[in-house]
């Protein structure tokens, strides 16, 4: 069975060279490692997630397939809070945004979070996480001022994740309409780079198993015993 991935704003425009490599599925929600675990899937990569209209994935669910021997891997977006989150329990992280939270660098999940297009768009993102403005603004062209850089950053720091397009950046701090294209032109996106990093490594087979001798044991809840049986009765529907 080929690594199950969860991916979908992060990825967009990559899907063709996914797909061909792995099982790509879409941004993950509550009970989706649970069902791809249960169908035995024994690698599973995480980069999107859903929140806000939904359940996020559960960091229960995550123990519950370390605890069954599957590896998961997690970068970018969703994939790096949790793994920062579940590192101790055998989550593997990859990539900048990943060591930027486990090291405590970054603590919001804001500063991943875009909101995109549905599933019929290929979720497509309609904002810039803010990981990716700092990125641009450090290697942006070099006719922008370290005043316009700082005035950009405050502007985007400032901005609810909803909102935070290069022309709400651009307009919020007081600059003119035409910076929007110059950032738009040069954007670099550091949880893109994150996302490939994580696919090369699963189509490579590059990934280390979980540890056999486990610290921890992992511990039934009916909360969990709840999530198993929607995800079984999804499945089954």
């Amino acid at each position: 069975m080929r690594p199950v991935v969860f991916g979908g704003p992060t990825i967009y425009g990559l899907e063709a060279f996914a797909r061909s490599n792995v099982d790509l599925r879409p941004p993950a929600s509550s009970g989706d490692l649970f069902r791809a675990v249960s169908e035995g899937c024994r690698i599973i990569g995480l980069i999107d997630g859903l929140y806000g209209d939904c359940a996020a994935v559960w960091h229960k669910e995550i123990l519950f397939a370390l605890s069954q021997g599957v590896i998961v891997v997690g970068a970018a977006s969703m994939g790096a809070l949790r793994a920062a989150e579940c590192a101790t329990f055998g989550m593997i992280g990859v990539g900048a945004v990943f060591e930027a939270y486990r090291d405590g660098i970054r603590v919001s999940d804001a500063d991943v979070a875009v909101t995109h297009a549905p599933s019929d768009l290929e979720f497509k993102p309609l904002t810039v996480a803010l990981v990716d403005v700092e990125e641009t603004l450090k290697e942006c062209p070099e006719n922008l001022s370290l005043f316009e850089k700082t005035k950009l950053l405050d502007a985007a720091r400032r901005l609810h994740f909803s909102k935070r397009t290069w022309r709400a950046i651009v307009s919020c701090a007081g600059l003119e309409n035409s910076y929007a294209a110059i950032l738009r032109d040069g954007e670099v996106s550091v949880k893109r780079k994150d996302a490939m990093l994580l696919l090369e490594k699963l189509v490579s087979g590059n990934v280390r198993s979980p540890s056999e001798s486990f610290t921890w044991t992992f511990q039934n809840t009916v909360f969990f015993e709840g999530l198993r049986n929607r995800a079984e009765t999804f499945k089954k529907a």
